[in-house]
């Protein structure tokens, strides 16, 4: 397969993940791929790094014992360094909004890609938390994942030749749970801005609670966002792809500079 495409798959869930399994499988069709993955559950970590990490050999690759971007620097940098793309998912769970795309450890192995100048997608799978089943005992079966695979492996086959990754650094796509197995419509979106964390002390025990209002609104449809965002393309049942870079954005300011300019420093 050397003329094939040549993929780093990780993710963020653990590398006996059913998501990760129904990504490996969908790749694994059509091209080289190393699995270089958490050997457990890395959920949340954001870009996380340790200073060394215990790898061991898997039958699709190697079990990283560390994070979702320990994964992808041991991989660029150690044991698949001319990869073409690295491949991030599929996570059980969206990663929708601005302000989860830090936290993240499936798009935070993307965004440690884009550092390399390697081109990356970040691939989630939206698990509704309505009826009687929790969403965390949904999507069980690779199966599941057909829509978030299928948009994952039409882009990785078609964005490097069409110059998508010419603009963007990485992809991140998040795809809908829903039943039939025709093709789902792709939508290119940005982030959502929406934010609904809340912190509710109880004075009793001195506890925190913090908490994201923003699954429940979804559920409900109970939202602001506007067309062309990743959370309503999610919920109305298309697959979210965002076009994203990786460096925090700079503006320059005439604020900043004057106040710069006037410092002499003095308390």
């Amino acid at each position: 397969m050397s003329d094939s495409l040549s993929i780093l798959l990780t993710n963020d869930d653990g590398i006996d993940s059913t998501g990760f399994r129904a990504l490996y499988e969908a790749f694994d069709g059509f091209a080289d791929v190393t699995a270089v993955a958490p050997a457990d559950d890395q959920s949340a970590v954001g870009r996380q790094l340790s200073r060394d990490v215990d790898v061991t050999e898997h039958e699709w690759g190697y079990a990283v014992h560390g994070t979702p971007a320990d994964c992808t620097v041991v991989g660029l940098e150690a044991l698949c360094p001319d990869v073409d793309m690295v491949v991030a998912g599929c996570n059980k769970g969206a990663n929708l909004g601005a302000y989860v795309l830090g936290r993240s450890g499936t798009v935070s192995a993307a965004v440690e890609a884009a550092f390399f100048d390697v081109p990356a997608i970040a691939v989630s799978l939206y698990v509704p938390g309505d009826g009687d089943v929790p969403w965390s005992e949904k999507a069980e079966d690779v199966h599941d994942y057909r829509h978030a695979t299928a948009a994952a492996t039409y882009l990785a086959k078609n964005a490097p030749a069409a110059g998508v990754f010419e603009e963007a650094e990485y992809l991140n796509v998040n795809a809908p749970m829903v039943d039939g197995d025709g093709p789902v419509p792709l939508q290119v979106t940005t982030p959502s801005t929406m934010y609904e964390m809340t912190a509710r002390h109880d004075g009793e025990n001195g506890r925190i609670t913090l908490h994201d209002g923003v699954w429940e609104r979804m559920r409900e449809s109970d939202f602001p966002d506007p067309d062309g965002t990743d959370r309503r393309a999610v919920v109305e049942g298309r697959v979210s792809v965002s076009p994203l870079t990786a460096p925090h954005t700079t503006k320059r300011h005439d604020a900043l500079d004057s106040l710069v300019a006037s410092y002499d420093g003095a308390d």
